[in-house]
């Protein structure tokens, strides 16, 4: 891989591509190594992208799997930051005016609700994310927000999650929050759910597919819309 560009792998749309999913892999807060793509982090996605493409390829819709060029988030720099920009400007550029939803894993849910103020992205499905105690909102401001924890997570903190959702409330367009019983932060447990949470939620932004479970979520009060068991 290029010290100079990020890596990104393609599913492309059947037909016209009319939106397109970029999915962000996990990392570490430090690290300057180069992500090869038999990195854990970034295998766990694939079988997410590639779930993804197939529900969304008959939509229009194109997937995109990137891999970052360094491992860590290395503050101040935010490697991951800038290549998920760098892979919005090549989706804007190749797809211009269409739409993106972003779906990142652990620091990859970090870096995605960092970029959510891109001018193309309307949604931003966050699994496992790492939110650290004053995460900033600002970024999610207009968008739709789905954030996913397990119960069982000892990597990144469900309670911190829960109070960035709590903070994106007023900001983003609309925030729900899925809690997944028994699950730690690999998502292998009940790696079904998680999978069909994600697609859900992109087929509605995308599509305008909206099935029970994510519309019985936006319409649940504040508080339990923060904290739907499942």
């Amino acid at each position: 891989m290029s010290e100079a560009e990020p890596a990104v792998s393609v599913w492309p749309a059947r037909g016209r591509t009319e939106a397109v999913v970029l999915v962000l892999h996990g990392g570490a807060e430090r690290g300057l190594g180069a992500v090869p793509p038999w990195k854990l982090a970034y295998l766990r996605m694939v079988p997410i992208a590639r779930a993804l493409h197939r529900a969304g390829r008959a939509h229009g819709v194109e997937v995109r799997l990137l891999r970052n060029r360094r491992y860590g988030w290395n503050a101040p720099a935010m490697d991951p930051v800038d290549d998920a920009r760098w892979a919005l400007g090549r989706i804007r550029a190749e797809h211009p005016g269409v739409p993106v939803v972003l779906v990142g894993h652990s620091m990859g849910g970090r870096v995605a609700l960092r970029v959510a103020d891109d001018p193309a992205v309307r949604g931003i499905c966050a699994l496992a994310p790492w939110t650290p105690r004053g995460e900033p909102v600002a970024a999610v401001a207009g968008r739709s927000v789905l954030i996913v924890h397990g119960t069982r997570d000892r990597m990144t903190s469900p309670a911190e999650s829960h109070a960035f959702a709590e903070r994106a409330e007023g900001v983003a367009a609309r925030v729900a929050r899925f809690e997944i019983a028994n699950e730690g932060h690999a998502m292998l447990r009940r790696s079904s759910v998680w999978t069909r949470l994600t697609i859900a939620f992109t087929l509605e932004v995308l599509a305008g597919s909206t099935g029970e479970e994510l519309r019985g979520a936006w319409a649940a009060p504040g508080p339990e819309r923060l904290r739907i068991p499942v």
